[in-house]
């Protein structure tokens, strides 16, 4: 996949992404000497919450340019695969906001979090759901197979239902406490064009380097009459896939 996360962009035009998981961070209820793993903190923005509760808090990526900015912040941030974890029952929870959606073997990352708690532990998280950014998939979609492209080989996202989510987590031994699917529209601080350079680099990828400038501008011509309001604000129909789960002690 062909995806790299700038930090400095990250900030500029995707501050919404760790503002919209406090409540996630709310059902997780972390606790003074809690030792959380977050699986995909980026910039760590929301993980210094869950350090300011008193927790202990390992935080993972596997973007060495995300976890440089997490050091920053004076977390312990290290460069990992969430498909190769290596913890083992040491954790009193697993958390993880808008990164599993990047993660298309779920099976493998499941098994690693039961793993990684100790027995009790919980696993609180939330992904992009069945149907999230439906219109930009579209979009791409029509844009990339008037090229002969295949979208499907490039399309570097996994939004399960929630049915399928949690017969993953039952299957990796959870038990599943609460899951839910809903939509979340979510409005830019900018132009849809930051959103794509930011989120869509497997698409544009999917196009020579001088033909990625036309493709992008294909793509929000295509978008504006779809998620672009009339005060101008750009509008992503995201749907988010939010539960908490427990690794049975």
């Amino acid at each position: 996949m062909t995806q790299r996360w700038d930090p400095d962009a990250y900030a500029a035009h995707a501050r919404f992404v760790s503002e919209l998981g406090e409540p996630v961070a709310d059902l997780l209820a972390p606790r003074p000497g809690d030792r959380i793993l977050d699986i995909g903190c980026g910039d760590g923005a929301l993980t210094e919450r869950l350090r300011t509760a008193g927790a202990v808090v390992v935080a993972i990526d596997s973007s060495p340019e995300q976890v440089w900015a997490a050091l920053e912040r004076g977390l312990d941030a290290r460069i990992t695969d969430a498909r190769e974890l290596e913890f083992q029952t040491e954790f009193d929870a697993v958390f993880s906001n808008a990164v599993l959606h990047w993660i298309g073997d779920a099976e493998r990352v499941i098994a690693g979090v039961w793993r990684a708690l100790k027995p009790g532990g919980r696993f609180v998280g939330e992904l992009g759901g069945s149907g999230s950014v439906a219109s930009i998939r579209e979009a791409f979609c029509d844009a990339l197979g008037a090229r002969d492209i295949d979208v499907a080989t490039v399309d570097p996202w996994y939004f399960p239902t929630a049915a399928q989510y949690r017969n993953q987590l039952e299957a990796g031994g959870f038990l599943v406490d609460s899951i839910q699917l809903f939509p979340r529209p979510t409005p830019l601080p900018g132009d849809v064009t930051h959103w794509l350079r930011l989120f869509a680099q497997p698409f544009l990828a999917a196009v020579p380097d001088d033909e990625r400038g036309s493709l992008l501008e294909e793509v929000r011509a295509t978008l504006e009459p779809r998620i672009r309001n009339a005060d101008g604000v750009w509008i992503v129909d995201y749907v988010r896939l939010r539960f908490a789960a427990t690794r049975p002690g």
